[in-house]
């Protein structure tokens, strides 16, 4: 029995950043891929990304970056762009200090990555070996079912801290610490008192 439909034609990194929604795919090898956010998720990528921010700016000691951040960081598979859900790229990395207008061509420092609820194991293993291979310095991958973070570094190291504990910026951010039950813990709604 033949197949009828025909596979989606390959792009390329450059037509990957003129396409008009291409900031809910990643690009794997010229196919996009739909990126799966869930809205608990990204609100947790959200805080993470405002507390890093923060901490960053004053003084300047590096980039922070939300998800729609792009970077293809592997010259021998040039349709690759992954996007994480935050990432950090220490200061001096970049020519002049100056950020891309595409791509950035360089692995960043930190990557986090929020599962999902319709991300794939084999999904998340994927991104995990390729930021490894990148040489990415640390990654913190956040589990927002379980309330925990698996931190992994580049010398193959990995650990699993749970609500109790408590996210560093190790040597990549240093300095910068965030206990994980804040991270989890939205913030409770205050209402008026009744008149």
């Amino acid at each position: 029995m033949m197949n009828l439909l025909a596979s989606p034609p390959l792009i390329t990194a450059d037509e990957f950043l003129r396409l008009p929604d291409e900031a809910d795919y990643e690009l794997v090898d010229g196919k996009l891929v739909e990126r799966h956010m869930g809205v608990k998720s990204s609100y947790i990528g959200g805080r993470l990304l405002r507390l890093l921010g923060a901490y960053c700016e004053n003084p300047f000691i590096g980039w922070v970056l939300p998800a729609d951040a792009s970077y293809q960081f592997f010259p021998d598979r040039p349709n690759l762009v992954r996007k994480p859900d935050v990432s950090f790229i220490r200061a001096g990395r970049l020519p002049n200090e100056v950020l891309p207008e595409g791509h950035a061509r360089l692995a960043p420092d930190l990557v986090v990555e929020v599962v999902s609820p319709n991300d794939t194991f084999y999904e998340v293993a994927q991104k995990m070996a390729e930021y490894r291979i990148a040489q990415v310095r640390l990654v913190w991958l956040v589990i927002p079912p379980t309330r925990t973070v698996q931190i992994r570094r580049l010398d193959g190291s990995l650990v699993e801290i749970g609500e109790e504990g408590e996210l560093t910026g190790e040597d990549v951010v240093p300095g910068f610490r965030c206990s994980l039950r804040e991270l989890f813990q939205p913030p409770t709604a205050t209402t008026p008192p009744a008149e």
